[in-house]
This record gives C-alpha cells, sequence and structure tokens, in this order.
C-alpha cells in the first residue's frame, strides 16, 4: 500500500519552502522522543518498528497522488518533481522493537537531507504513538496476569486496521494471541474465538446450544456460561461435553465471586481439567483484583485497544542537528517557553545495570561528533557506580538500505516479543507496580565530548 499521502499537509509545505531556500539539501537529524510518560506510569514499551520500516518502504509519491497534489494546489510543480522521484536514502537507527522507553530516551533517529526526513514525521509518529501505546497498556496487563494467559480481543472497539496494529503491538507485550483473523494472517500470531450471547440465545435452550458448538468444535472448545443462569449453564455444560471439556468463559458479573464458585462446581462434576477464561471490560486493575481468583486467562478488549487511559505514547519528531551554510554540522532545539524547550545533537542512549544485573539509569548524550561512524564504538567510559551497559541505538536503515530483513513480518514480532520479555526482566522489581509513580529509571543527560 502506497503511504505516502499518510501525512499532515504542513510537512509539504516546509518542503517546497525548504526547496525554494537551499536549505532542503542541508544534511539533518531528527528524533523520535516522549517528554513525559502516561500519567502515573513507570515505563513505555517500544513498539511498531517493523510496521514503520514496512511503510517507510512504500513511502513514494505515484502519478495519482501527484495529480491530486497538483490538481488541489497543494504544492508548486518543482516540488511535484521532487515527490515524484522521492527514495529515503539516509540512515535510521532506533531502539530494538520491544525495549522499554522513558522520557527522552531517543527511541528512533532519522539522518538524511532535511527534505527526505521531514516528510517523514506524520508516518513515524502515527505508527509509534499508536503502538507504543497498546504495547505500554498491554505490558502492564500481562505483568498483573502474572503466568496466566492474556488474549486480545479488542477488534470491536477501534477502527478496522487499527485493530490489526493493536493486536500485533499486544503480542510485542506478551500477549499470547488475538481475536483479529488479518492480524493472524500478516504476523503469524495463534488466533481464538468460540462463540457470543448470540449463539446460545439463536437455539431454544443452553443445552441445544451447547451440543451444536461441541459438535462442530469438539470438547477442546470454550463454552459461554453467562447467557443466563451461570450455574444451571455449567451443569449443562458438563452434561454435554463430559468432564473433558475444555473451558468455560465468563463475560458479566462479579467475576470473582463467580471463578470461585464454577471452580467449585467444575471440579464437584469430575471436571477438573476444564479451564475458566474470564473477559468483560477487563484492564491492569480488574486482572491484578483477579489474581487470587480460580482463573486460567484473561481475554482483554476496549482498554486494550485504547491504551488503557493512554491512547497515545506522546511522542514528537524533533530537528536535533543540521548541516549550516559552511556544511559543518551543529546541534539545534527549541529554546522556547512552555516546557517544550529541546536539547540539541544527535543522541546515543545506554542502559546502565548494578552489579545484580538490574537496570538504574537511562543515560542519554549528545555524541559530539554527530558522526554515524561513532555507533558501535563503546557507549560510555564505563561509570564506577555501574557494572555493565548496553547501548540501545541499533542500525535500522544504512544508507537506505534495510539493515535485516528480520525486522519485518511475524519474525520481527516474534523477536520483538523476546526482546520485551529480556528488557522488562531487567527493571526493578517497582517498575511493575501499577500504582502511580515516577518513571522507573532515570534519564540522565551527560556532557560528553
Amino acid at each position: 500500500m502506497l503511504t505516502s499521502l499518510l501525512t499532515d499537509r504542513y510537512e509539504l509545505t516546509m518542503l517546497q519552502a525548504a526547496l525554494r531556500s537551499g536549505a532542503a539539501h542541508r544534511r539533518s537529524v531528527f528524533e523520535v522522543f516522549t517528554r513525559r510518560l502516561a500519567p502515573g506510569r513507570r515505563y513505555g514499551v517500544v513498539a511498531g518498528t517493523g510496521r514503520f520500516l514496512e511503510a517507510l518502504a512504500d513511502f513514494r509519491f505515484d502519478s495519482e497522488e501527484l495529480e491530486w497534489l497538483e490538481r488541489n494546489e497543494i504544492v508548486d510543480a518543482p516540488t511535484l518533481q521532487w515527490l515524484a522521484d522521492y527514495r529515503f536514502t539516509g540512515n535510521i537507527w532506533g531502539y530494538h522493537e520491544g525495549d522499554i522507553f522513558f522520557p527522552g530516551s531517543p527511541v528512533l533517529v532519522v539522518e538524511g537531507t532535511f527534505a527526505e526526513a521531514v516528510i517523514l514525521e506524520t508516518l513515524a509518529l502515527s505508527i509509534y504513538n499508536h503502538d507504543s501505546a497498546i504495547a505500554s497498556a498491554a505490558a502492564r496487563m500481562v505483568s498483573a496476569a502474572g503466568n496466566r494467559p492474556c488474549l486480545e480481543m479488542g477488534s470491536r472497539r477501534t477502527h478496522e486496521i487499527s485493530a490489526i496494529a493493536a493486536a500485533r503491538a499486544a503480542v510485542v507485550s506478551g500477549f499470547g494471541g488475538t481475536s483479529n483473523l488479518a492480524a493472524g494472517k500478516e504476523y503469524g500470531i495463534p488466533t481464538i474465538g468460540t462463540a457470543a450471547h448470540a449463539f446460545t440465545l439463536v437455539h431454544d435452550n443452553e443445552k441445544a446450544a451447547f451440543e451444536a458448538q461441541i459438535d462442530s468444535l469438539g470438547i477442546d472448545t470454550t463454552l459461554l456460561v453467562d447467557t443466563y443462569a451461570v450455574t444451571s449453564a455449567v451443569r449443562a455444560a458438563i452434561e454435554v461435553a463430559g468432564p473433558k471439556l475444555g473451558s468455560v468463559r465468563l463475560d458479566s458479573g462479579d467475576l470473582v465471586a463467580q471463578a470461585h464458585e464454577v471452580r467449585a462446581l467444575l471440579d464437584s462434576l469430575g471436571a477438573h481439567e476444564t479451564q475458566i477464561v474470564v473477559t468483560s471490560d477487563l484492564d491492569e486493575f480488574a486482572i491484578a483484583t483477579l489474581a487470587q481468583a480460580p482463573v486460567d486467562s484473561y481475554g482483554v478488549g476496549t482498554s486494550l485497544v485504547t491504551g488503557s487511559t493512554a491512547p497515545t505514547a506522546g511522542m514528537v519528531y524533533k530537528i536535533v542537528a543540521r548541516e549550516n551554510s559552511a556544511g559543518v554540522m551543529e546541534p539545534v532545539a527549541k529554546a522556547g517557553p512552555g516546557g517544550k524547550a529541546g536539547i540539541g545533537g544527535r543522541k546515543r542512549a545506554a542502559r546502565l545495570f548494578s552489579s545484580a544485573d538490574v537496570a538504574f539509569e537511562e543515560a542519554v548524550w549528545a555524541d559530539p561528533e554527530s558522526r554515524w561512524e561513532s555507533f558501535g564504538s563503546p557507549a560510555l567510559p564505563l561509570p564506577d557506580y555501574a557494572s555493565r551497559q548496553r547501548e540501545l541505538l541499533i542500525p535500522m536503515i544504512l544508507d537506505g538500505e534495510l539493515t535485516d530483513r528480520a525486522m519485518l513480518g511475524a519474525e520481527g514480532l516474534k523477536r520483538a516479543a523476546a526482546h520485551h520479555a529480556q528488557a522488562r526482566a531487567e527493571l526493578p522489581r517497582s517498575a511493575l507496580r501499577l500504582q502511580r509513580g515516577d518513571p522507573a529509571l532515570e534519564t540522565v543527560n551527560l556532557e560528553v565530548g
């Protein structure tokens, strides 16, 4: 899919004016970061990297789009010609997908000419802000669930395309499956789903509905038991399926009390291996409340796909270095009021660890050379108060070419989920609390040079 018009008009107006002034061809560095986490959150999760890299490969202006821009007088003829030949030929570095981020973390660094980098702002932010918000919420839910699986079921509560991205982002943070078939096909995510209340209601009674479902799907299926009376439904379910029934699902009412009652009833009927799945507008706090209940898995919808009160990660795309009229790279940053002043210079970042191998600090510093060649060299002289460090930025695009195709598709999602599990395990235990608090790690801006 061509993605070039998934952008804001002002990016093209800046491009046109910069082409006229000559500044369009100056080498520039942009960074994606957030100034603050969502209120009360202790960390965020980077997600959307694979989708961004896939979208960037398709970021082209075809004849139909160019004709529309011309017909609506969006840009002038020289700008149209420049857009017709557009290909990103610069460099992109970023945090591993699935890694943890904090305020000031440079999760994406884009280097190219001003023209080719500036028009990527909306593309990058729309993907990273959405996916990172979902992944950050999902991580809290997975933490609250402990060893119990979380399953994504939010397609009906968001835009149809966002639903695919949300399912993918949830899996980055540890969700085990999705109800969305398109996400399953695109990214190799296990799909789940059985029946809604409508299926029970279309039959003459619950027993007839259960018989039809078991006949079609076998006894490993999940039967929804709260259409009428839960107790009688559980008895009917076991009568039809036998004690080897896979699962029953609770979708309303006092889930804690019902889970205890249903577990006791199942056990009394000899269905000791039949699991209990709970749904019903769960969020991380509801999941935490169910921690002591005999629940086996959670289906999460609305709260997940809307970021659980934080639908965006609040990331911005800012220029931090540019080539001056003498051809020398120099740092630049907004200096105005309102808490939006920036820190100039292309950044590097490292996570510092204690002797117990627990992360305790996010170190960010401006590279005085502003040269890509410095990446890959030792990050920092290791401070004497740290046991080790992990440099956080990896090369993704060099001279316009993707460095590793394994960052894309199903393989990229699998790698992102594995990296997230490792990165979250590095955090102090306090980071996983649901209570409001400051970021788990302090971001320290170092003076290096």
